[in-house]
């Protein structure tokens, strides 16, 4: 069975939440039912690499702890860069593999910046257009008109 991209993305969700025990569940579960291939290889052992270095993200020369995966234009770049990797013949499929799931990977973090970000902006967009107004009470006054003539 090919990697399900569904479980794929649960999976990064996950990791980018810190919810680890179901992260590596779902991590279990990809590596039961992927067909075993060289890419697949490569492509779990992507993954298993993203879980443990997201699980301890205190080490300075891990590239997941030099990159802010809050700037979308950052994961960006770095997405392109992996995408290169994936397209290059010289690479094994091992390593066409494991850039893949980087370039996935970086893919789901970029949409979960754009989905904050929006949801940023609607909660503002609702505070604004939520605000009291004011209402003036004021007695209306009888106006009389009169013709002259």
């Amino acid at each position: 069975m090919p990697l399900s991209s569904t479980f794929v993305t649960r999976f990064f969700q996950l990791v980018r939440k810190r919810q680890f025990a179901e992260a590596e569940r779902v991590l279990e579960r990809l590596r039961l039912k992927t067909r075993k291939n060289e890419r697949n290889r490569g492509y779990l052992q992507a993954l298993y690499g993203i879980f443990s270095a997201s699980k301890s993200n205190n080490d300075q020369y891990l590239f997941l702890s030099t990159v802010n995966l809050n700037d979308k234009n950052e994961l960006e770049k770095y997405r392109r860069e992996f995408l290169k990797h994936t397209r290059d013949s010289l690479h094994a499929e091992y390593d066409r593999g494991f850039f893949s799931a980087w370039v996935k990977y970086l893919h789901t973090l970029v949409k979960m910046v754009e989905g904050e970000e929006r949801s940023v902006q609607g909660k503002a967009e609702q505070e604004v257009g939520t605000e009291p107004k004011q209402v003036v009470t004021s007695k209306q006054k009888k106006t009389v008109q009169a013709r002259l003539g």
